[in-house]
């Protein structure tokens, strides 16, 4: 699937690259997401997501993760787009929430992550109506999640290795104040 949200009505695909996220606050009052809050929701596995920590005017990349290292899935919202040759685009978007406190220092939203034991009624939009499922979208509980800071390497899309989540330490950090590159 592609990530950022194109929806089925839309005229041009580039729409999807401002609905990477969704707030979970305003997904009945939006257009792009009120008709896929019953029939279009799904899961995004993941092993964790990066945030961008601001030390002045550096930003610090860190890996945000489950303490148990345990994959986890976000809350999203599908939908699929035809292209002017009738072939089908699937895409998503992530929802986010308010941060828990391990999150808030360093951003004011999260991805909204559920619990083993409420993805399937996530994914039941015909059993649990969304004035139901919206319940699930909250912050994390944060003494089960744990960050560390990561290499700015992840900035770049040459790097798509273990080497992007290793933890990195204090005495890494480039005399300019910058951390070094692996």
């Amino acid at each position: 699937m592609h990530w950022g949200l194109i929806p089925h009505w839309a005229a041009d695909p580039s729409i999807g690259n401002r609905m990477i996220n969704a707030r979970a606050e305003t997904l009945t009052e939006l257009p792009s997401f009120k008709s896929l809050v019953n029939g279009g929701r799904c899961i995004i596995p993941a092993d964790g997501f990066y945030e961008w920590r601001k030390e002045g005017k550096r930003k610090i990349p860190m890996w945000v993760h489950l303490k148990s290292k345990e994959p986890f899935a976000f809350a999203g919202l599908w939908d699929v787009w035809r292209k002017p040759d009738g072939k089908r685009v699937e895409s998503f978007t992530i929802i986010t929430t308010e941060p828990n406190e391990l999150i808030e220092p360093i951003h004011n939203r999260m991805p909204a992550i559920l619990r083993p034991e409420d993805e399937e009624q996530w994914l039941d939009g015909s059993r649990t109506p969304f004035a139901k499922a919206k319940s699930l979208l909250k912050p994390y509980p944060d003494d089960l999640m744990d960050t560390h800071d990561v290499s700015p390497i992840v900035n770049s899309t040459k790097y798509d290795g273990p080497e992007c989540i290793q933890p990195v330490s204090d005495d890494e950090v480039s005399p300019g104040g910058q951390l070094s590159l692996l």
